[in-house]
């Protein structure tokens, strides 16, 4: 059987009139929203061979991000895999910090994202459990972030800042964060966390994260 094409009215003028005013008020509405973010590509916890929680954690609801820095100078000797190994293995068992006080075994590592200097972001905890911390800060509501290295003796790499960005766009879209609510270590604790050379970058990820998501 053979079908006749649909023989093709031209529209009215009405008609495509209400066409663009329903186009511009579509494009109008999209422009408010603002275009969603997703997530950056990130390692998963099996990827780098994580075990599990030793304890119950504390449920939260993240409505704030804030940013550490690892302390340490920059490891390029190391996988990622490799680090986030480390950071459990010392996070779980009790031991002695650097400054000489004592450090209590944690349920898992600390961050919800870790960012190392090649870019490379690994999940850490989920965030639905809220980090823990050597300082006396309550983290409960944050949403933590670490990057590697020592910020004040070293910049954060060019690709750190690149996934920061991503991440950070993705996450206050996500948790519906808006940008006055990013902070570093130091506003909640004694602490030069996340190093002057990051921490001096706050201000400029705040306007991005408003700019770009309308939060």
């Amino acid at each position: 059987m053979r079908f006749r094409p649909a023989t093709m009215r031209p529209a009215r003028p009405a008609t495509i009139a209400l066409a663009v005013l329903a186009l511009g008020c579509a494009s109008a509405t999209a422009g408010r929203m603002g275009a969603a973010h997703p997530a950056p590509p990130m390692m998963t916890r099996a990827e780098w061979g994580a075990k599990p929680p030793t304890t119950a954690m504390r449920p939260q609801t993240p409505t704030r991000i804030t940013i550490h820095h690892t302390g340490e100078p920059t490891d390029t000797t190391r996988t990622l895999e490799q680090k986030m190994r480390a950071l459990q293995e010392f996070s779980q068992h009790e031991g002695r910090l650097a400054g000489g006080g004592v450090h209590h075994a944690w349920p898992d590592v600390p961050y919800h994202y870790y960012i190392d200097f090649r870019g490379r972001i690994a999940h850490g905890r989920d965030p639905r459990w809220a980090g823990d911390t050597n300082t006396t800060y309550d983290p409960a509501g944050h949403l933590l972030i670490v990057l590697e290295g020592s910020f004040d003796r070293e910049t954060p790499t060019p690709a750190q800042l690149r996934s920061l960005d991503a991440l950070l766009l993705w996450a206050a879209e996500r948790w519906h964060i808006p940008g006055r609510e990013i902070y570093g270590h130091k506003d909640f604790a004694r602490t030069d966390c996340p190093g002057q050379h990051l921490y001096e970058l706050l201000p400029s990820l705040r306007e991005m994260v408003e700019r770009e998501t309308g939060r």
